[in-house]
């Protein structure tokens, strides 16, 4: 006599290991050579555009030493 196993709410898990399909999933379609083209301009055009902020907005993170020391020679020349 065989063992029982234990009750599974839902049946489907208890035979979700042992499933196995016979339906293979289509193949997958090759890009063709526009959406190829497509593909890399977008990527390099958001490189760009992250290079480009980050050239921009150096000016504005660095600390300017020049205009730190007029500053001072003002204020102590008053």
């Amino acid at each position: 006599m065989f063992r029982r196993r234990e009750p599974v709410p839902f049946a489907f898990l208890a035979e979700a290991d042992r499933f196995r399909s016979d339906v293979t999933p289509p193949p997958r379609q090759r890009s063709s050579a526009g959406q190829m083209a497509g593909r890399w301009l977008l990527g390099l055009t958001i490189i760009a555009a992250l290079v480009g902020s980050l050239v921009v907005g150096m000016p504005a993170l660095s600390t300017d030493t020049a205009t730190q020391t007029q500053q001072s020679q003002a204020s102590q020349g008053h």
